[in-house]
């Protein structure tokens, strides 16, 4: 009886050490108290409750206590909680101290929850960096294509990172400076000579209003003469009225045949009027000498009239112009 009891009571016991184990990571508590991070063991069971893995919040809390930064464990439980980078939000703090950026604990784990990377950010406010636009093509006033690809030194801004405007807007900012600067040249000629005139117009527009990002300078990498859009765009011109000429020509030959077409039937319409009317007139002159309002002498003189014509067109028909026939030398 006496050894089941005591087989019972180790099996307690180390059922007991092994639920401490899991709840108090030793190790770790005392690398807490040698750094002087103050954590108890309620502290560690209430994380292991929360679910809340203790490295995540001891070890940001003995970097920030080695620092010289005094945070709270509660408050970076909290930003644990929230879905934050706790390690990060730790550097990020650390290194803004140490390069002289005046960064606060709320505004660093607002920069984390807000999807940025805080610590990158404060990398960038003390090392610039540079990003390049795409080729940039626009048109001068003479119709030529002039590209370009300008390079941009840019700094984070601590302060506008939480809702500020990202990298692509200022590249798309820049491009339509670019594009801006460009077009409202003479020719291309001057944007060749003065490459340098692009970046002073952007820089003084004020792109990086709003913005994350502080651009430091902008400098154009390359300008290249392209197409001539002016030229082409003649050309297409030239074409599309050339086919339009020819639309409206095709329409007024064929509203030509079609007159002509129905003259043609007009015509035939008349003739066939006129011999209609022809059949009528022998019966018309029976009529006339039956009444007596044509006598025989005029009959007579009207068949003679009608032959005499008859005989003049037969005239007509048989003499053609003869042709002159070359001089002899």
């Amino acid at each position: 009886m006496s050894e089941g009891l005591m087989m019972f009571g180790g099996i307690g016991v180390l059922i007991i050490f092994f639920v401490i184990y899991y709840f108090v990571p030793f190790g770790l508590w005392i690398s807490a108290i040698a750094s002087d991070v103050s954590v108890g063991l309620l502290d560690f069971i209430g994380m292991r409750l929360r679910r809340v893995s203790p490295p995540s919040i001891i070890n940001p809390a003995i970097m920030l206590k080695k620092g010289g930064i005094d945070i709270s464990l509660q408050a970076l439980e909290s930003h644990y909680l929230a879905g934050g980078n706790v390690s990060k939000v730790a550097s990020a703090l650390i290194a803004a101290q140490k390069a002289g950026i005046p960064l606060t604990f709320d505004k660093a784990t607002a920069i984390d929850l807000a999807g940025r990377d805080v610590l990158d950010a404060v990398r960038l406010c003390v090392k610039p960096k540079v990003i390049q636009t795409p080729l940039v093509a626009a048109m001068a006033k003479n119709g030529i294509q002039v590209k370009a690809i300008a390079r941009v030194t840019v700094k984070a801004d601590i302060n506008k990172l939480v809702g500020g405007v990202t990298e692509e807007t200022i590249l798309a900012r820049v491009g339509e400076g670019i594009v801006t600067t460009i077009g409202s040249a003479a020719s291309h000629e001057e944007i060749l000579e003065n490459p340098d005139r692009i970046s002073k117009t952007i820089q003084d527009k004020g792109l990086d209003a709003k913005a994350a990002f502080e651009i430091l300078s902008i400098d154009i990498a390359d300008v290249d003469v392209g197409d001539n859009i002016g030229a082409k765009l003649q050309i297409d011109q030239s074409e599309a009225d050339m086919k339009i000429a020819q639309a409206k020509a095709a329409e007024r030959r064929a509203m030509a045949e079609a007159k002509e077409q129905e003259m043609k039937a007009y015509e035939q319409e008349m003739k066939a009027k006129l011999v209609e009317a022809e059949a009528t007139i022998p019966q018309a002159i029976a009529d006339a000498l039956q009444s007596g309002n044509m006598g025989i002498l005029d009959y007579y003189t009207l068949k003679n009239i009608s032959s005499d014509t008859e005989m003049r067109k037969s005239f007509s028909h048989m003499v053609e112009p003869q042709k002159q026939l070359p001089k002899r030398s």
